[in-house]
């Protein structure tokens, strides 16, 4: 049985297409549902069905658009009570994909309508499961994204529900079966995931530390241990993707508008719009728009714009490299945030040469922070996370995670100079850019960051802890 993984690695997200005489399946779309389209015409097929394994909370699904563009009827499991029509199949339902059978196995616990779908090849073999957030290489969903949005629904009430799917729906299955799960490392999903993004049901209840011996009560506590806060923007994708939203095509028509800097700095002026730079660090730093925040392409774009800008519903203005601007746009919506309403015609360039005023940023070498050092004794501001700052760190410094930087902002002194650095300067330009805006002048960002401070100066750092065993 041919199953395709369609992998998202800037959202560690995992949709998958199947297809068998000439019909066709797409489970958890992205947005952007075209490469879908055009995959299903190459095997001059039909998409017959998109199938959801839960309402997703880290990024907007592309159901709705395939059942406009393509036809698709739109399954989702058990319990799920979406405000537009689909069909809400039964626990063991099979559905048909030409010769192919799909299985509804009802999961619950990261969600109330949380479902696997067990595949079945044209012999009637069981192949995989598809376990959306239920089972991941080498960890389980979170169970406490459901209860931001059900009120009744505990994070302990959850965990108890996907014990009980795991042990009673999940672990009897062959362990030959292949496991294709939604999301890899990097999502905020989970807390332990694997790099790999398939693997044998067997080889998962051998290492998967969700799967091993132990009680409900231990298993609740073993899953709450070490969760961190989910992001912000989490609740909002999933009312977006109970009530459903607008067509990608809309989004794209509002959001390509070339603007000119006059006309750029009118219409930011004018609507309170929130001005995204999304050029590489480097080249923020030497020149951006006053007030303007950067959150470069080349990164967790859609993961930092969900953390840092808590309202999808912001209007945003675009900064992008010439060319760019289509997919800068098309990431934002796969996070939710469908408001872009316009761009800087030609890119910064354009706003430098017709005279406008910019700002830059300071940096320095950690050679030249090793000296700054031993001539005096900086303040050290590392934004990076908890647990790499734990797992070690340049003595001294002080840690005020990135996501975290609007409710600890007095710990950034405005009355003597500091230095900020993250792992490797992705997220402490994002830093650097909000306290531009916010007023801080005294600072500079080390380049390379804390990766590039290991490799080239002797600055002493904490003993290392392996990241692993801190929860």
């Amino acid at each position: 049985m041919k199953v395709e993984q369609i992998y998202t690695g800037c959202i560690a997200h995992a949709a998958y297409y199947i297809e068998n005489n000439g019909v066709a399946a797409v489970f958890d779309p992205l947005r952007e549902v075209h490469p879908y389209i055009d995959r299903a015409q190459i095997d001059n097929a039909e998409i017959k069905y998109v199938f959801e394994t839960h309402f997703h909370a880290d990024f907007v699904s592309g159901h709705l658009d395939l059942r406009k563009k393509a036809g698709a009827e739109i399954v989702f499991g058990p319990g799920a009570k979406p405000a537009y029509e689909a069909t809400i199949a039964k626990d063991g339902q099979i559905f048909e994909v030409g010769n192919y059978k799909v299985k509804v196995i009802h999961t619950p616990g990261h969600t109330m309508e949380s479902t696997t779908y067990l595949l079945i090849d044209e012999n009637g073999k069981e192949h995989g499961i598809i376990t959306g957030d239920t089972l991941f290489i080498g960890d389980v969903g979170r169970p406490d994204l459901a209860q931001h949005v059900v009120a009744d629904l505990t994070e302990e009430k959850l965990a108890g529900y996907l014990y009980d799917s795991l042990r009673n729906k999940i672990m009897p299955l062959s362990d030959d079966l292949i496991v294709y799960p939604n999301h890899g490392a990097g999502s905020a999903c989970g807390k332990m995931m694997s790099k790999e993004t398939t693997d044998t049901l067997g080889h998962q209840k051998k290492t998967n530390y969700a799967l091993q011996n132990m009680s409900k009560e231990e298993f609740i506590k073993t899953l709450l241990t070490g969760l961190t806060a989910p992001p912000g923007y989490f609740p909002q994708n999933v009312l977006m993707n109970i009530k459903g939203y607008e067509s990608l095509d809309t989004i794209m028509d509002r959001a390509t508008q070339a603007l000119t800097p006059d006309a750029f700095e009118l219409v930011a002026n004018e609507t309170g719009a929130l001005m995204l730079d999304t050029r590489d660090a480097e080249d923020f730093a030497k020149g951006f728009i006053p007030n303007s925040i950067n959150i470069a392409l080349d990164g967790n774009f859609a993961q930092w714009v969900g953390e840092m800008i808590p309202d999808v519903k912001q209007e945003i203005l675009l900064i992008t490299y010439p060319g760019k601007e289509e997919e800068a746009i098309t990431r934002l919506s796969r996070v939710g945030y469908d408001y872009a309403v316009g761009y800087l015609k030609n890119g910064f360039d354009s706003w430098r040469k017709s005279g406008k005023d910019f700002e830059t940023i300071k940096r320095i070498t950690s050679e030249e922070l090793e000296k700054q050092m031993k001539s005096g004794n900086p303040l050290i501001i590392d934004v990076r996370k908890k647990s790499e700052f734990d797992s070690e760190h340049i003595i001294g410094a002080i840690n005020v995670p990135l996501n975290q930087i609007n409710q600890h902002l007095a710990q950034f002194p405005k009355d003597k100079p500091f230095v900020l650095h993250c792992a490797g300067g992705y997220r402490s330009m994002i830093a650097a850019s909000i306290l531009k805006q916010r007023g801080w002048k005294d600072f500079v960002d080390v380049i390379g960051g804390f990766d590039d401070i290991k490799e080239h100066t002797s600055i002493k750092r904490s003993e290392y802890i392996c990241p692993t065993t801190l929860l």
